[in-house]
């Protein structure tokens, strides 16, 4: 199970890595349980918890770039405004 820490220093690209490794492994985790190979069901859990994570990490940067860019034109915009 990896932790938050773990995951926020890593960039975009690493993130989108991860997330597609995670998601490999959950799928293979799945099967191994419906061919009762795993012994340990509770990594299924913890691999949606982790994938959960990297998701949230992802969505969160998006929006604060969304947010930083939507702040960009509203200034842009009043300056035009004050200039008139």
């Amino acid at each position: 199970m990896m932790k938050i820490k773990e995951i926020i220093g890593k960039g975009e690209k690493e993130l989108k890595d991860l997330l597609s490794e995670k998601q490999e492994e959950l799928f293979k985790l799945k099967l191994d349980n419906k061919q009762n190979k795993l012994k340990n069901t509770r990594s299924i859990f913890n691999t949606r918890k982790d994938i959960a994570r990297i998701l949230t990490l992802i969505k969160e940067r998006e929006l604060a770039l969304r947010q930083a860019q939507d702040k960009q034109k509203n200034v842009r915009i009043n300056c035009k405004i004050r200039k008139s």
